[in-house]
């Protein structure tokens, strides 16, 4: 009651930090007249002389203060250099949002609310210190196309861009590393940090100081990538027989009798029966007389066996990997994309490749590890973007030390989120959303179906063809066509059908995106700018703009009518905060839009998470199998479901920093004094330094001061002496 008081006299909180920025933001409004009139030489001397004025500040707070004084005018100069290079204005709302990412906190923008020319306010301002600025995206085509995107902005003004690319080769490297900005993903930027800490010469290195970083889909990579380290690793001299053995044994186990599996936990463990079955066949293919699977000796087999329990029984093909060119390939549960190169550790990886009968890569052992809460937290300053973060807000604070500010929209959400459906069995929720999607098709609005595997989606895909609708299938095995596949999602009849990868960072526009149209006719006329010329490409361009200009927009009224572009979701996510995502694709500046969630009590979440009293309250509500329920009290277990499982991952990533945060006292201390070795200072008095702590050492253990010098072990520590320095 008293909140609500306090909440009505002064406003939320959220309310008033945005109400104390507002005076900046007048100030930045004030300048536009100002810098309209500016030439491009006088932008270009301000960045120098702000750059000068930075390089005599030795403090870094001492600096962030400077940039707070002149944040007005830099503001300013971005916007003024938008204007000019892309023909694009910062909004008051795209100011503020600037603003609260200079301050260090994470700025919650809504989808199609411009964040990549967000980024350019702050980005700009704290590359004057000449330290270096990462923004960091979600993947590499986002990473190349946000800075090419941007990069007119910042060359206008004086300001270097690059970017980096999962192939790029040292050189290549460091020479983006030494421009005033470079965009990356985070693992493109941890294992750069994890390498230049293994290099044995200093001009190896290809990283500066981490100074300042802006995370795009901030959700994204500090909480839901977060839990999986970033590990590099060499290959170890262990043999991988014992897997093959492990999946031969496993074959012939029955589920209960020999052993049990935990979906929540993703554990296995043998029964009492299925040790002795173990045991029997050990001894049956090998002749042992006596076989005890408890014996150390044998404990990689007992290790391989229960690993591979787990890949028979908990890791499902086309859900948690898909099997590419005799490989077997990990695909990220949250995103849907598939990660090539990563590897789960433990043995787990070893054991699936058995599963799948492909070849089996030797387990690595780990050369040097950071997590990525860890490596965020090396930056002077951190910041981030994201559409959906303040479900998180507390993790955020509780980790990293960020707060979330939620930035109002510059046009209001009118999109309408209807209440969920809920079906007793799985077929008869896909009937159902199939129903939907064709009702939409007949009458030309676009569908974009969330789903939460490929499995899910090419299910989904199977029964779209059988009533010849036309679809695009988005997931981990096509996302080489994710960008132009989202961009044309708005268009009329689109029928869309993604996991959760939904192309982050590529709006989709109702009526289709004209820029990529046109750009996709050049390319199919084979016109580019190398045959044609620049500036003939240009006019080419320009003219085959136009032309999709009217076409889209005559769509995009069409579209508008029908309701806008549909969501519909099948299956709810480990998060709300997901969940919210695939809403969120719809309704964009202001459009409108509709999203509706299909569920079933077979789905993992209610099946895992929802209690029995649900199921059991169904079979005595005796709802037919295709009719579905939307009862309050299903909705509830179903949130209380989600709430779960998000306290569950934290409680993992919580424990992951524990963990690693033990690496993380000895992993500074070890990179420091490699970096002085590395940088050549003087170390001599330092060894000499050690050399006295253990010679100290060696004396307590063979000579303590609590006994008499008779009972000294003196030959003791003279072979010690000898054996641990050399000398005699």
């Amino acid at each position: 009651m008293i909140n609500a008081i306090l909440k009505k006299v002064f406003g939320s909180r959220n309310e008033r930090i945005i109400k104390r920025l507002k005076p900046i933001v007048d100030r930045i409004n004030a300048l536009e007249k100002e810098f309209e009139k500016k030439s491009r030489e006088e932008l270009l001397s301000l960045t120098k002389k702000w750059r000068e004025e930075l390089s005599r500040i030795p403090e870094d707070e001492e600096k962030f203060k400077y940039m707070d004084k002149i944040l007005p005018e830099a503001f300013a100069a971005v916007r003024e250099a938008s204007k000019r290079t892309l023909g694009m204005r910062h909004y008051d709302v795209q100011l503020i949002g600037g603003i609260v990412l200079h301050q260090g906190k994470i700025a919650e923008m809504k989808t199609g609310e411009g964040k990549t020319l967000v980024a350019t306010l702050p980005s700009y301002l704290n590359a004057l210190a000449g330290k270096g600025v990462h923004i960091v995206t979600v993947n590499d085509y986002l990473a190349k196309r946000d800075a090419e995107w941007m990069s007119p902005v910042y060359n206008y003004l004086g300001v270097s861009v690059g970017y980096l690319q999962n192939q790029m080769e040292k050189e290549e490297r460091k020479e983006m590393y030494s421009r005033d900005i470079t965009y990356g993903t985070n693992s493109e930027f941890g294992f750069d940090y994890l390498r230049d800490n293994m290099v044995f010469s200093k001009e190896d290195k290809v990283q500066r100081e981490l100074f300042y970083a802006i995370v795009d889909e901030a959700d994204s990579i500090l909480i839901d990538e977060a839990r999986t380290p970033l590990i590099i690793s060499g290959p170890s001299e262990e043999s991988v027989d014992v897997y093959y053995i492990a999946d031969g044994i496993v074959r012939q186990l029955q589920k209960e009798k020999h052993f049990k599996v935990e979906e929540k936990t993703k554990t296995a463990t043998l029964t009492d029966e299925g040790i002795r079955k173990v045991e029997e066949i050990v001894k049956k293919t090998t002749g042992m007389k006596e076989f005890n699977l408890y014996d150390p000796k044998y404990s990689d087999l007992l290790h391989a066996i229960i690993q591979s329990l787990r890949a028979h029984h908990l890791f499902r093909r086309d859900v948690d990997y898909v099997v590419k060119d005799g490989k077997v390939i990990i695909v990220d549960e949250f995103t849907g994309r598939i990660m090539p190169g990563r590897r789960w550790s433990d043995g787990l990886h070893q054991a699936v490749e058995a599963k799948e009968r492909v070849k089996i890569e030797a387990e690595n052992q780990t050369l040097a590890t950071i997590t990525l809460q860890n490596y965020f937290r090396l930056y002077k300053k951190l910041a981030g973007m994201t559409g959906t973060a303040e479900t998180e807000a507390a993790e955020l604070k509780e980790i990293y030390g960020l707060d979330v500010v939620v930035i109002p929209t510059n046009k209001p959400v009118i999109r309408k989120d209807h209440p969920d459906l809920i079906y007793k069995t799985k077929r008869a929720k896909f009937e159902a959303v199939i129903r939907e999607i064709e009702k939409n098709y007949r009458i030309g609005r676009p569908v974009l179906v969330g789903t939460n595997s490929i499995e899910d989606s090419e299910y989904l895909s199977r029964l779209l063809k059988k009533r010849g609708i036309p679809h695009q299938v988005l997931n981990a095995k096509h996302h080489e066509r994710e960008a132009e596949i989202v961009a044309q999602a708005g268009r009329l009849k689109a029928v869309t059908i993604a996991t959760n990868m939904a192309g982050r960072g590529t709006d989709i526009l109702l009526g289709g995106n004209p820029e990529y149209l046109a750009k996709k006719e050049l390319k199919e006329r084979g016109i580019t700018p190398e045959k044609v010329g620049e500036e003939k490409y240009r006019e080419i361009y320009e003219e085959t703009l136009k032309k999709y200009k009217e076409i889209t927009e005559k769509e995009k009224e069409k579209v508008k009518e029908l309701g806008g572009l549909y969501i519909i979701g099948t299956e709810r996510n480990e998060s709300r905060r997901i969940d919210n995502q695939l809403r969120g694709r719809a309704g964009r500046q202001g459009d409108p839009g509709e999203s509706r969630f299909f569920l079933s009590l077979e789905d993992n979440l209610l099946r895992l998470f929802g209690s029995d009293r649900i199921k059991k309250m169904m079979e005595m509500m005796n709802v037919p199998e295709d009719e579905p329920i939307t009862h309050k009290m299903v909705s509830k277990a179903l949130e209380n479901a989600q709430r779960r499982v998000e306290e569950q991952n934290f409680q993992i990533r919580k424990r992951l920093l524990e963990y690693d945060e033990v690496y993380n006292v000895q992993r500074k201390v070890i990179y420091e004094q490699r970096n002085k070795i590395l940088e050549g200072e003087e170390f001599k008095d330092e060894i000499l330094g050690f050399f006295e702590d253990v010679a100290w050492e060696l004396v307590d253990s063979f000579a303590p001061e609590n006994i008499l010098p008779d009972e000294w072990d003196l030959e003791g520590l003279k072979k010690t002496l000898e054996a641990r320095f050399g000398f005699e």
